[in-house]
């Protein structure tokens, strides 16, 4: 039988890697983030990092659901970098697409259409 101690540990969320990133999926790394943008020639900003938060908690509100929808994903970016000038600026932050390459730095698996190359930066 296990103790109540036990049973708290087994049944308590993990512990997130970095406390910044708290939605970061398992085994993500602000480090892993940095050299993959240095891969694809950006150095990432301080609304990098806002936007990348943001897809990671987007994705923990919506864990579970069968699919990503990528038009209200694409809205709630839009919506949040509204003031800055929303998709005008996250394409010049994210020209890989705020979506495509965004998911890609913050470790998630980018909605099928916005990841397919054939469709361009579309998303």
């Amino acid at each position: 039988m296990l103790s109540q101690m036990q049973e708290t540990l087994i049944s308590a969320p993990p512990i997130p890697a970095d406390p910044d990133f708290p939605n970061a999926p398992i085994g993500w790394s602000r480090s892993d983030a940095e050299h993959l943008a240095r891969q694809e020639g950006m150095e990432l900003t301080v609304e990098h990092w806002e936007a990348i938060h943001g897809l990671q908690e987007y994705f923990a509100r919506h864990e579970g659901m069968p699919t990503v929808n990528l038009h209200e994903l694409h809205d709630a970016l839009d919506e949040h970098f509204h003031s800055r000038g929303g998709m005008k600026m996250l394409y010049l932050l994210f020209p890989g697409g705020p979506v495509a390459q965004g998911c890609r730095l913050a470790g998630l698996k980018a909605p099928e259409i916005a990841a397919d190359v054939h469709y361009g930066s579309v998303a």
